[in-house]
């Protein structure tokens, strides 16, 4: 039984199965080779899957010669090429009046599994070697564990602040000694301090937690900036002060005694991004975090890539089982109240800066990290709109689109990055933008493609 179906013994779904072609938990081989056992490994380091032997890339049944021992051969392979050993299930089976074998495995409870020392994970259709970050990630998931939790071989206890182990422990107004407080929270381990109890209460500077942010005038001129070594505690209000400073605050006077704050953002959604940022943290990358302020946007970079099957939309949307990267870390910024829920900052986030009539924070997913773009300009009217076609309007797209359409129908021609350097914005920003108007099919692309530009297909009233 493979681990697709619970019935599978039909031609026709095996049929069906070849039809959809290959996939995360499906590949097709000709024949027994070693690259098959690299894709048994890879399917059980993920979700498990099947290669049927007997079938081109293309989904041809070319069939499949099996003899009485070939069977117990392959398997015999797979258990000398795997550690720990892997043993799939073998089925042989006819489709088309040939013979072909369905060579299938689950996901394995003791990861990773290593061919001949090297450790593949499924990928959509291929197989991905895995990183040596993402080797320990698997070792750590394994004893449900994380990095932060195990010792730091360079810090001893002399590194740790009392001063700060103790205001953590009033916070909570909690009773006890500095070694009953690191003990009660797991900050201590084979008497050295944690790797997260490091970053959390180290005396001195911690290299690990670097966040660099800085004012930026234009994309190269840096106004102003500062780079925070400070532990991860102190750093939110380091980097909120930061921002405050070079974001405007107005006075709304309204009917009641005292006039209203508006700042160019909604605070708390700022101060929830950068808890993000600290808490989810990759701190084994060599990369720091960064935070750039221009005069219409920040734009929030951190090395800490996505985990398994996590994708940006599933993250926005609040509706996932939240995957910790750092748990002891995490679980602290929650005693202190300063997370509400796992998996649920996104979300409040991206809902705060829609309330507060402003376009929804853009979330990318980059191969270094995660990106998080906010703008302060208001949306156009009260909703987001875009003007169609026919001159009507729809709603769903930001309003920096309506800007884009108005920027193209004033500049006709250009292409995505002389419009992103026209309108000081990141070239990705541009391109997702461009997407939805030719979408939309308010823009479209003349020319040849290396010297071709935009155009609009409608037109804007600017004279209102």
């Amino acid at each position: 039984m493979h681990p697709l179906s619970k019935t599978p013994d039909t031609d026709e779904y095996y049929q069906r199965l070849i039809q959809q072609g290959e996939s995360a938990r499906v590949e097709f081989k000709t024949s027994f080779q070693k690259e098959l056992i690299e894709t048994l490994v890879a399917f059980a380091n993920s979700k498990g899957g099947l290669v049927l032997v007997g079938v081109s890339d293309a989904g041809q049944i070319t069939g499949v010669d099996i003899k009485a021992e070939t069977l117990q051969g392959w398997v015999n392979q797979c258990k000398q090429n795997t550690t720990p050993s892997v043993i799939p299930d073998i089925e042989v089976i006819v489709l088309g009046g040939k013979t072909v074998a369905v060579i299938s495995v689950d996901e394995y409870p003791v990861k990773p599994v290593a061919c001949k020392g090297r450790y593949f994970k499924r990928i959509g259709n291929a197989n991905h070697q895995m990183s040596p970050t993402e080797i320990s990630d698997a070792h750590i998931k394994l004893i449900n564990s994380s990095w932060d939790y195990h010792p730091d071989p360079v810090h001893g206890l002399d590194s740790i602040s009392q001063t700060k182990v103790q205001a953590f422990a009033d916070a909570l107004s909690l009773k006890a000694s500095f070694k009953a407080v690191m003990e009660k929270f797991e900050l201590i381990k084979d008497d050295r301090p944690t790797f997260g109890c490091h970053l959390l209460f180290s005396k001195n500077d911690v290299l690990l937690s670097t966040i660099e942010a800085g004012r930026f005038a234009t994309q190269t001129v840096i106004k102003d900036s500062i780079t925070s070594k400070d532990s991860l505690i102190e750093q939110v209000t380091r980097i909120m002060d930061f921002i405050r400073k070079h974001t405007n605050k107005a006075y709304i006077i309204t009917g009641n005694p005292k006039r209203e704050e508006r700042w160019d953002y909604p605070m708390d959604a700022i101060r929830e991004i950068i808890i993000n940022m600290i808490v989810h943290r990759d701190y084994r990358s060599a990369n720091d975090s960064t935070i750039k302020i221009f005069d219409e946007r920040i734009e929030f970079f951190n090395p800490d890539a996505l985990l398994e099957d996590l994708t940006v939309e599933k993250i926005k949307s609040g509706n996932y089982k939240s995957h910790l990267r750092n748990k002891p870390i995490a679980s602290i910024f929650k005693e202190l109240d300063l997370i509400e829920k796992y998996g649920s900052g996104v979300r409040r986030a991206i809902e705060t800066f829609i309330a507060y009539g402003l376009p929804e924070p853009e979330y990318e997913a980059t191969q270094g990290g995660m990106a998080v773009t906010v703008f302060k300009k208001p949306l156009n009217n009260s909703q987001d709109s875009l003007i169609e076609p026919n001159g009507g309007v729809s709603g769903g797209v930001s309003g920096g689109v309506t800007d884009l359409l108005l920027y193209i129908q004033l500049h006709p021609g250009q292409r995505a990055r002389d419009i992103a350097k026209g309108l000081n914005l990141p070239l990705r920003t541009i391109e997702r933008w461009l997407k939805k108007l030719k979408d939309a099919k308010t823009i479209e692309f003349r020319g040849a493609s290396k010297t071709g530009g935009y155009f609009s297909t409608t037109k804007i009233d600017i004279s209102k």
